[in-house]
């Protein structure tokens, strides 16, 4: 009998290797990876990335609720994780960086992102880098579009808020460590 899941072991063996690269010692829960896709208009859905897609908990809920015509972008900087996400959604497109986002797109010929779902750690980065997923995720939506990112704390309000309309922040304490949820909103500039 196996205790600790293949992707458990994975997720403990980056964290104890790159801390600031993995924001957790344990995969996103299944009530976490829910919270993340259901806000989102999924039967108008386009086009959708997801950022730090890790071992493929949110990646696993997103699948399940795209429709089939809808293009997926999946970023993951681990070398393994990403190996393991190609494996197991070969229709999806993935890319090491989302530091990238934006000329990955441009390069692929994507039009703008509907959405944008992130697991990424941004309290574990510096804030120059901050800066800069934040500019590529904003230039990366289209008007209106959806930014939906799960942290640990409410350390990233004031910067999401200042990019974003937050539509709402969800508690999710059936996770670990358990997790806010931010729906944001790109403004629609008329």
């Amino acid at each position: 009998m196996r205790i600790i899941s293949e992707e458990a072991r994975l997720f403990l063996r980056k964290f104890v290797r790159k801390p600031k690269q993995i924001g957790s010692v344990v995969p996103s829960s299944r009530f976490l990876a829910d919270s993340m896709v259901a806000p989102i208009p999924w039967h108008s859905v386009q086009s959708v990335a997801e950022l730090g897609s890790g071992t493929g908990a949110i990646t696993q809920a997103i699948s399940r609720k795209a429709l089939p015509d809808t293009k997926v972008y999946l970023f993951e900087k681990d070398s393994k994780m990403r190996k393991r996400l190609l494996r197991d959604y070969p229709d999806f497109k993935c890319a090491a960086n989302a530091v990238n986002l934006s000329r990955i797109l441009a390069q692929k010929n994507a039009p703008k992102l509907d959405c944008i779902l992130s697991g990424l750690p941004f309290y574990n980065f510096p804030q120059p880098l901050r800066d800069v997923l934040m500019e590529q995720i904003s230039a990366s939506l289209k008007p209106g579009g959806l930014f939906v990112a799960f942290q640990y704390s409410m350390q990233m309000k004031n910067q999401m808020s200042s990019m974003f309309q937050i539509e709402r922040i969800q508690f999710v304490p059936l996770n670990f460590p358990p997790a806010f949820v931010y729906v944001c909103r790109k403004e629609i500039r008329s």
